[in-house]
């Protein structure tokens, strides 16, 4: 492809918490890409996530839903790009107990839309990419021993990890069948700005500012491996670039914090900076039902990653968390536009015309 002639990618949910630090990253990285952000806005797309980039002229913002067929196709024929970058997902446990169908359609259906979109255009671009991203729940839940890896035998147990695993075997299945070049990646917990507080880290922040409660489940020892948002987004960037088409690469944190642990230092952090005694935030911890299917730990190898890509994370957990700690507090009007709904009106104000 000529040099003067963008090259077409397409970010999907690019509006989210994951998909907004890559839309970023390669927007500001790569002024050649033209970068396309297909977000369908439900709750945890946020375009002031992107207020930094809106008017850069490598990035177009696109409002659209991947489980409408004919509108990705349409889109597909008149872009014609040369990769996607799929992060579109509904991603909450606890909402796909509740409401298993929305998973179903966005997460399988979609995804199915794009890989049939993404056929057309092998035909003409035999350098074409699809990109998944998907999470290490496909996986199933560990023993207090042993590490996910590449290899490891898919065993959802929630609604949402099966969705997730079904989109990966159709990626998987699609490259088998019709020769689609894809690459996969399944990552662990992603903490860092901007994301929506409905997951532990953001939830717990709020709350200790508002001396809510602090629901942990069950006795808090559920495992998990955390990963910076910052450093994904580094790694997805990576594996679009440099990794090897049909493979499958983990993304972890080497970072596994049980649930109680966790909280536990984030109260301690949450205290010095509220300048509060030490334990007051502790006191706000409320042990609450578990959930259906709560798995008991997650832990990724992220070996393969490290050594054939040479990526491994750049901070530590509890400078990734103090990190995390000042951008809420320095970005409290974003935290209370979404915790009131008003960040709606962002998108209303500004591309609704």
């Amino acid at each position: 492809m000529e040099k003067n002639i963008p090259k077409n990618i397409l970010i999907t949910g690019g509006a989210g918490f994951i998909g907004s630090h890559v839309v970023r990253r390669l927007v500001s990285k790569y002024p050649h890409y033209k970068i396309f952000n297909l977000d369908a806005l439900t709750y945890a797309g946020n375009l002031e996530n992107l207020k930094d980039i809106e008017e850069a002229p490598n990035y177009d913002f696109i409002k659209g839903d991947i489980t409408n067929a004919n509108f990705v196709n349409d889109l597909f024929a008149k872009h014609k790009f040369i990769g996607v970058i799929h992060l579109a997902a509904e991603s909450h446990v606890d909402r796909s107990i509740s409401h298993p169908l929305s998973f179903v359609q966005t997460n399988i259906l979609g995804t199915v839309n794009l890989l049939n979109a993404s056929l057309e255009l092998t035909k003409s671009n035999p350098d074409f990419l699809f990109y998944h991203i998907s999470t290490d729940e496909v996986y199933g839940s560990l023993g207090e021993t042993g590490f996910f890896t590449e290899t490891t035998a898919y065993n959802p147990n929630s609604p949402y990890s099966a969705s997730k695993a079904s989109s990966d075997h159709f990626v998987r299945a699609y490259g088998e069948t019709y020769n689609l070049p894809f690459i996969i990646s399944n990552c662990s917990n992603n903490y860092g700005p901007n994301q929506f507080p409905e997951k532990l880290i953001p939830l717990f922040i709020n709350n200790i500012i508002k001396n809510k409660p602090l629901p942990v489940y069950g006795d808090g020892n559920y495992t998990r491996d955390w990963l910076y948002v910052i450093d994904h987004a580094a790694a997805i960037d990576l594996v679009f670039h440099q990794g090897r088409k049909g493979e499958t690469y983990n993304i972890g944190g080497f970072n596994e914090w049980k649930n109680i642990k966790l909280t536990q230092l984030l109260c301690r952090l949450m205290d010095k900076k509220l300048n509060r005694q030490t334990g007051t935030s502790e006191k706000l911890i409320t042990f609450v039902k578990d959930r259906p299917g709560h798995d008991l730990r997650y832990a990724i190898d992220a070996t393969k990653i490290k050594q054939q890509l040479g990526w491994e994370p750049s901070v530590t957990f509890e400078d990734g968390l103090e990190k995390t700690i000042d951008w809420y507090f320095e970005n409290r009007q974003w935290l209370n536009h979404v915790t009131t709904g008003d960040y709606l009106e962002y998108y209303k104000k500004q591309y609704q015309q």
